[in-house]
């Protein structure tokens, strides 16, 4: 049996029935997790389904002017905190001197949002030197565990686990993790006192001066702040709004922070390690130790040298809460973890029972958490979607006319042809569908005006694919070949094409989402989904099921009407070659050629 020639792949020609197969499966699968998930449409963006817009006003910290520069880099840090991958189409803009406006889509956690970027103050290490719960409800809860790997470890990590509630009223008080020197309460108020943190036996801790205490001023200040830390009550909103958000980096102050639904008082230390030092931080599922959710944090090379000095030291306390540091975000303890042993290297772990969602907002303070001003909430406003909807309907009207505009010169010109066609938008057009629904919770995609557009224009960048082969199976014709060898020599070249025109597509839309922010990024990611499944519907659909219609006697014949009659596109006359018989007597016998 001769095998197929060289260039033809009989698999390719034989099992397109395979690909088609494939594909339709994706579909099948991909809608039921879409009604699996009910999200069966698209979440569409603040222009088009309204939402909440935050208006902050900038204030000035201590050696911190507001200025175009810092303005852009806490626009910039906002856009990251409340877009994520990017593509939740929340926008963040400057208005005026002092001003940025943050508009969030309606289905997007407009609380959580408000949180990440309503807590824009620095983000300080603090030393915790006590703490309680408040509130008449409040039970004390464990205290954390954090253990970080020897300095002979080339990645040295400390683990913290979240606080959770206790089971009696004896356990030991909850604490903070606090990056604390080794001073003793004394050194970090500065003071000739000796307030100690004693822990009762309904767990709490809280800071008493020493009865041998001098006058002076370190003894004003540290009775002041005896004074603060009694009378603060953290259940209550009011007081919350206010507790430690004007203390000093380098002075010691009290703060709140929630633990279970129960919020906890503390006295801190003065800040230790910046959160300008933490290079980067990301949320990781631990699947080696059965960790779970955990928080891995790298800090600069200062950083890292402050934060191996404080945990050495931190290491040396026995008992919390002199052995915890605080992070304290805005003026609010968000996690405090328990140092056992010094951590060097400039890498830690916070871990314990996080879930997926803690653990990435946490992650997401700590890389994003320190920003040049501090700002307060003007006002919060809620969009209404009637403006978008007029433009929505404005769009999809220009959509479905300019995509009635391609169908007609489809069928016209390419007659049987534009069936494959049209059958080819619809499966790019379902594809397309269900993955933005998908997106949607997902990765926070919303579909806004800009991404509208960029739906449309890839029903010219879709077709275009297809015409682009249908003209290499005609050339194929009009060279003298029959439809079934046309369709495969055409193949290779079309798809060469295919892929160029289409890379060159894609790598326009990467470098627009990169570059830019807002709606276009938007733009620019419908733009490159949509031209990733252009190749997907041509490799996996168009040439399969041009395969199996090419078997077809309708198509197979050249029908006048199948768009590939070889009399109307001119074709020559069909290739002949000459082949020598073996003996001499034989004269030449043509054959045509397969």
């Amino acid at each position: 049996m001769a095998a197929p020639k060289k260039g033809r792949s009989a698999s390719a020609q034989s099992k397109p029935g395979r690909s088609l197969a494939l594909i339709l499966i994706a579909i099948v699968a991909l809608t039921g997790g879409m009604f699996a998930a009910g999200h069966t449409t698209p979440r569409l963006g603040i222009d088009l389904a309204g939402g909440t817009s935050i208006t902050l006003e900038a204030k000035a910290d201590q050696g911190s002017a507001i200025n175009k520069a810092n303005m852009d880099t806490a626009v910039e840090i906002m856009n990251r905190r409340v877009n994520g991958l990017g593509v939740s189409e929340a926008e963040v803009q400057t208005q005026g001197e002092r001003n940025i406006i943050v508009n969030i889509p309606k289905g997007t956690n407009s609380k959580e949002a408000r949180d990440q970027v309503g807590t824009t103050a620095k983000l300080y290490f603090r030393p915790v030197l006590a703490q309680e719960a408040t509130g008449s409800a409040a039970s004390p809860s464990p205290s954390p565990s954090a253990s970080g790997s020897s300095s002979a470890s080339p990645s040295p990590s400390a683990s913290a686990s979240p606080k959770e509630k206790a089971s009696s009223s004896a356990s030991p008080s909850p604490s903070a993790s606090a990056t604390s020197q080794g001073r003793s309460v004394t050194d970090a108020l500065k003071a000739d006192s000796t307030p100690s943190a004693s822990a009762s036996a309904s767990g709490k801790a809280s800071p008493s001066p020493s009865a041998s205490a001098s006058g002076g001023a370190g003894n004003d200040a540290t009775a002041k702040l005896q004074a603060q830390y009694a009378a603060l009550d953290c259940s209550k909103e009011s007081v919350r709004a206010t507790a430690g958000k004007n203390a000093k980096p380098g002075d010691p102050t009290v703060a709140c922070g929630e633990v279970d639904k129960v919020w906890y008082k503390y006295v801190l230390g003065p800040a230790a390690v910046d959160g300008t030092e933490v290079k980067k931080a990301s949320a990781v599922f631990d699947t080696q130790t059965a960790a779970g959710w955990q928080v891995n944090m790298t800090f600069t090379g200062k950083g890292a040298k402050k934060f191996g000095d404080v945990t050495g030291q931190l290491a040396k306390n026995p008992a919390p809460p002199q052995n915890e540091f605080g992070i304290v975000l805005d003026g609010q303890v968000v996690s405090s973890p328990t140092v056992r042993t010094a951590i060097t290297g400039g890498q830690a772990q916070i871990s314990g029972s996080f879930t997926q969602e803690e653990a990435q907002n946490l992650a997401n303070m700590l890389s994003y958490g320190a920003l040049p001003l501090s700002f307060k909430e003007q006002s919060v406003t809620t969009v209404t979607a009637a403006l978008g909807g007029e433009q929505l309907h404005a769009g999809l009207l220009a959509g479905a006319i300019g995509l009635a505009l391609v169908v007609i010169y489809l069928v016209a010109y390419y007659r049987g042809l534009s069936m494959i066609a049209i059958a080819s938008l619809l499966v790019s057009a379902a594809l397309t569908y269900v993955i933005m629904s998908l997106l949607g919770p997902a990765i926070n995609f919303a579909l806004n005006l800009p991404a509208v557009c960029g739906a449309i224009v890839a029903i010219g960048i879709t077709a275009d694919s297809f015409i682009v082969y249908f003209e290499r199976i005609r050339d194929e014709i009009r060279e003298g070949r029959t439809l079934r060898p046309a369709v495969e020599r055409a193949w290779p070249r079309a798809r060469r094409t295919i892929l160029v025109s289409d890379f060159v597509s894609f790598l326009a839309a990467a470098v627009l989402f990169i570059v830019t922010v807002g709606k276009v990024q938007g733009f620019a990611f419908t733009l490159g989904l949509t031209t990733v499944l252009d190749v997907v519907v041509v490799f996996f659909f168009t040439k399969p099921l041009m395969t199996l219609l090419a078997r077809r006697k309708f198509f197979a014949d050249g029908n006048k009407w199948s768009g590939l009659d070889p009399k109307s596109l001119g074709a020559k006359p069909p290739l002949r070659r000459t082949r020598r018989p073996a003996g001499p007597a034989a004269g030449p016998v043509e054959t045509k050629e397969a």
